[in-house]
């Protein structure tokens, strides 16, 4: 994908969501109890360039086994109407929001 297109794709995503939808979400994806901590704006650039920027919502989890929190946002899928749900644990290398923004990134880039 040409880098300007994945800028246009992930600022266009950035668009706020209400917590309580990304509070099922995170509940759905990872099945225990989410409770919103705190909102967290953040920014991601690659080459100087802005190629996400928005609100991570954080999650304080209750009943998973390997995670005690979460971060999780939304952005439109392309053509389309509807949006696709990010919920990434807190774990491993993803210590952070914008950890958590970069990991879907390159993992989006990977999947193409």
């Amino acid at each position: 994908m040409r880098k300007d297109r994945a800028t246009k794709s992930y600022i266009m995503g950035a668009m706020d969501i209400e917590a309580s939808e990304l509070q099922k979400a995170v509940e759905r994806m990872h099945t225990c109890k989410a409770m919103l901590a705190q909102s967290v704006p953040v920014t991601e650039t690659f080459e100087g360039k802005t190629v996400w920027e928005g609100v991570v919502h954080v999650f304080d989890l209750k009943g998973h086994l390997t995670a005690n929190r979460a971060y999780a946002w939304s952005w439109p899928i392309e053509a389309s109407d509807k949006r696709r749900f990010f919920a990434v644990l807190h774990q491993g290398p993803i210590t952070s929001p914008l950890e958590a923004v970069r990991m879907a990134i390159v993992a989006e880039q990977r999947d193409k």
